[in-house]
């Protein structure tokens, strides 16, 4: 549930509350799979994805994409939300424990909204940054 956040209560350099996800395996791949419609075998079939170069099964790189939506929309509503973009940085895989993050970079108004910029990224129980990108909120 998003939280009620305010723009006069956030700084640069203020943190959002994390997110972290327990370690995700075969099952939640393959309902990912089918919710995406991205049946790619790379996701689900070890031997094809060996096959296609990669140590083996990766995640699907927007489900990654996807946890950090469900971070921004844990902390405000999703109707707040004005840009989202993310940059894949490396490979999830099975076993990974994905923790959420994000810092506010700047506030400013624009078109009669106060917006609030923010650096975002998931990175596993390694610290490797998995994706990385840039969401802005508009808050009252």
């Amino acid at each position: 549930m998003a939280q009620d956040v305010r723009f006069a209560d956030l700084e640069v350099g203020h943190s959002i509350p994390e997110m972290g996800m327990p370690p995700f395996g075969p099952v939640q791949l393959a309902l990912f799979a089918a919710a995406s419609a991205d049946h790619n075998p790379i996701h689900l079939d070890e031997q094809a994805a060996r096959a296609g170069g990669l140590p083996g099964v990766i995640a699907h790189g927007m489900l990654s994409m996807a946890l950090l939506g469900r971070m921004l929309t844990g902390w405000v509503p999703q109707r707040c939300i004005r840009q989202f973009s993310i940059r894949f940085t490396a490979m999830a895989v099975p076993g990974d424990a994905l923790t959420c993050k994000g810092v506010v970079i700047a506030k400013r108004d624009a078109d009669g909204e106060r917006l609030v910029d923010l650096e975002i990224h998931a990175e596993n129980q390694r610290g490797e940054r998995v994706v990385a990108g840039q969401a802005t909120v508009a808050l009252p």
